[in-house]
């Protein structure tokens, strides 16, 4: 799998929706190797959205045909400012790698060690599907400069805040969880309470 992040701030929302709506009624057909999206907006304004595809190679053919450049040139300008694109041809997946069905979805930007914490994966996984029925499941996006974007998905924002400091933990699970955690320093969060979830 390959993402591509793409983040700057709204200044037409209601034209960077119609934008999406597009793509998907339209340039979606002709996307091969395009998996889904996941987008939205936060509260301070920021919009993020987080594109998988099969492969680094199908994601550049897509970027290169006449329409998605021709569609690209309109939602530019439902910007206010610069708009970043990201790429992360490493991607981690835990749980279900995310879902649809998603009522909340929270996106973590930082640096961490991915050769570090990989041999640790699965036992974070564990320790999230017995402890964190909330968690759908997610993906790490690794650049390959140090740094990662993770793409966590919830069954619902209130479920999330109230089993982020009230789930019941093992002295073990915690020590698991907190060793992995420390691993990874996180820098940014960006809550998508509406989220805007697409896929293939």
């Amino acid at each position: 799998m390959f993402i591509q992040v793409m983040e700057g701030r709204v200044g037409n929302r209601e034209g960077l929706l119609a934008q999406f709506a597009a793509w998907m009624n339209d340039l979606k057909p002709g996307a091969g190797g395009w998996l889904g999206t996941t987008a939205g907006a936060a509260a301070d304004g920021t919009f993020i959205a987080v594109t998988r595809f099969e492969s680094q190679e199908a994601a550049r053919t897509n970027s290169d045909r006449p329409e998605q450049g021709a569609w690209w040139e309109k939602t530019a300008a439902t910007f206010e400012g610069d708009v970043t694109f990201t790429d992360c041809p490493d991607v981690d997946t835990f749980g279900a790698g995310g879902s649809d069905d998603a009522g909340f979805v929270q996106i973590m930007i930082g640096h961490a060690d991915r050769a570090a914490i990989l041999p640790l994966a699965d036992e974070l996984d564990a320790v999230l599907r017995r402890m964190r029925p909330d968690v759908i499941g997610g993906t790490a996006a690794w650049p390959g400069d140090g740094t990662f974007v993770q793409t966590v998905y919830f069954t619902s924002e209130g479920e999330a805040r109230a089993n982020e400091s009230a789930a019941p933990m093992s002295d073990q699970d915690r020590a698991e969880a907190e060793r992995i955690l420390s691993m990874m320093q996180v820098d940014r969060y960006i809550d998508l309470a509406d989220p805007m979830l697409y896929s293939r």
